[in-house]
Parts: C-alpha cells; sequence; structure tokens
C-alpha cells in the first residue's frame, strides 16, 4: 500500500509547480479557494481550488486537489470492480482545464489521481490504484504541436516499459470519444485508470512521470502559438468547438460522474467547463479551410510518434 501522506505532498506540489508556470506565462495569478466539506456531508475532506480568469493568455485556467474521504464508492468507480461495490474510499488527486484566449492555442486537460478502498468483505487489507494522463484539444491544428505533444509524453512513459505508451494513447483514444456525435474530442494523448500492475510503488512513480511532464508537453505550445493574429471567425469556431468540450465532460467523463455521485464539491468539478461556448444547428466549414483540417486531418486518430 502506498504512503498517501507520500501521494499528497507530490500533488500538492504539482498543483504550485503548474500554477506557478501558468502564472508566469500568462502575467496573472491564480485566485486561491482553500474549502473543506462541511460534517454531515456524503464526502469528508478538503481541496485547494485554483482559477484564473480573464488572464492575457488563459480565459479560464483551473487547476484543483482534493483528498477526500466517502463511506461508499459510487458507481462510475466500481464499473470495472464489482468487488469494490458499496466499499469506503479514499480518494485523492489533481485536475486542470486550461482554455485559452488565443483560438490557435490549444485546450488541455491533465488529471492525476490515486483511489484507495477497503473491501466490504474480505481481509479488509486497503487496495490501492492509481489513473491519470492529459490530452491537448487543438482548434486549428498544427502537426508540430501535435508530435510534440505525443513524443513528450511516450518519454514520460518510457522507462515504465515499451508497451505503456501505445496502451495509453489507444486507451485516450477511445475515451475521449463522443460517442453521440462519432467524434473524437481533440487529438487524444495517454489516459489510464484502474493501474497498479508495477506494483504501488512503481505505479506512482509512473504517474508521477505523467504529471512532472505536463509542463514541458503543453506550455511551448503556448508560447508559440498565443501571439497568433486572429479574427471573429478564428474565435466563433473556437466557441463552437468548445461546445463539443462541454458536451463530453457532462455525457461521458468518469471524473465528473465519480465527482457528483460522490456528492463532490460541484465548484471545483465544474471548474473545467469553458467560460464562453456556443452550439449551432448543423454548422458546416468551407472547403479547404483551416477549419476543415481539424476534422480532415487533426480529429481522426492517428499516430503522431
Amino acid at each position: 500500500m502506498t504512503d498517501i501522506s507520500a501521494v499528497r505532498t507530490f500533488l500538492l506540489a504539482l498543483q504550485k509547480r503548474i500554477t506557478d508556470a501558468v502564472s508566469e506565462i500568462d502575467g496573472q495569478a491564480f485566485t486561491v479557494d482553500h474549502w473543506q466539506k462541511e460534517p454531515g456531508e456524503m464526502l469528508q475532506g478538503s481541496g485547494t481550488t485554483m482559477i484564473l480568469e480573464q488572464g492575457t493568455v488563459f480565459e479560464r485556467a483551473g487547476c484543483g486537489f482534493s483528498h477526500v474521504r466517502g463511506p461508499k464508492l459510487p458507481p462510475s468507480a466500481t464499473q470495472h470492480r464489482p468487488e469494490l461495490a458499496g466499499a469506503p474510499f479514499e480518494a485523492l488527486g489533481v485536475s486542470l482545464v486550461f482554455h485559452p484566449r488565443n483560438p490557435y492555442v490549444p485546450t488541455v486537460h491533465l488529471n492525476v489521481r490515486m483511489l484507495a478502498a477497503t473491501p466490504v468483505q474480505g481481509t479488509g487489507e486497503p487496495i490501492c490504484w492509481f489513473g491519470g494522463g492529459m490530452d491537448l484539444t487543438p482548434y486549428y491544428g498544427f502537426e508540430e504541436d501535435a508530435v510534440h505533444f505525443h513524443q513528450t509524453c511516450k518519454e514520460a512513459l518510457d522507462p515504465f516499459g515499451d508497451d505503456k505508451y501505445p496502451r495509453f494513447k489507444k486507451w485516450c483514444d477511445e475515451y475521449f470519444h463522443l460517442k453521440h456525435r462519432q467524434e473524437q474530442r481533440g487529438i487524444g494523448g495517454i489516459f489510464f485508470d484502474d493501474f497498479q500492475e508495477l506494483g504501488p510503488d512503481r505505479s506512482f512513480a509512473m504517474m508521477k512521470s505523467v504529471a512532472d511532464s505536463f509542463v514541458s508537453a503543453y506550455l511551448p505550445i503556448v508560447a508559440r502559438r498565443k501571439d497568433t493574429p486572429y479574427g471573429e471567425r478564428e474565435r466563433e469556431f473556437q466557441l463552437y468547438r468548445r461546445g463539443r468540450y462541454v458536451e463530453f465532460n457532462l455525457v461521458w467523463d468518469r471524473g465528473t460522474h465519480f465527482g457528483l455521485q460522490s456528492g463532490g464539491r460541484t465548484e471545483s468539478i465544474l471548474m473545467s467547463m469553458p467560460p464562453l461556448a456556443s452550439w449551432s444547428y448543423q454548422r458546416g466549414v468551407d472547403v479547404g479551410s483551416p477549419e476543415e483540417r481539424l476534422y480532415t486531418d487533426f480529429l481522426p486518430r492517428r499516430d503522431w510518434v
């Protein structure tokens, strides 16, 4: 069983490192919101939500840490572990979504987490597993950016086995899929869940490696694209595609479902939502346009490295 206090210390330091780096490139500080679950609520625990809104580079950037305990795992957490249905649990993690202002800068998501549960029947020995990953959602595609993001993800996983990047890349493609539209949310990245196959300590080390690679995977892309000129057309397309992001998070995302089903803090769970989004009825794109290239060259699943 991994030392939960060591996981907590790492996650809090990770949150600070990432928000410090984003503040530096944006020029604006995050608002810090410490919260505590009230006695009598379904979950007990606390967390820190850090939000940057209406910045120079980021229209909304949210990065949250939470550490909660509950008497009963919700269905979203036990669909692959029926033996743990109804088990008391402890969960901690860092989750972030950054929505840039410039449509040429992609939205990004990162989540890393640990969950420990005690079986209702049996020895009572806690079982822990890890999950997480990161994925990129461009509005205007650049091969250079896609290759860089995926290469960085691959390098973070390579020390833990040659199979990890191909497996987790495929897992990400399959997970971040809007089934009701038969469309990918973005260009993917890596995703893993219910992971303990390397043993507690090595599995934790793999999660740390993924988390530690986030800044180098994403911020160079931000630096390249943040000053690209854009107009009303690009802004409208960005808001339209953000609507797809909202659809995925509310309809399909297990993390959102877990938080809401387990009685989590709604404001922190929904900090991933963009400040503005739009929907259009059967909106088309011009043939040969950069908008069409997103659909033809970037959203279809492909190997980037």
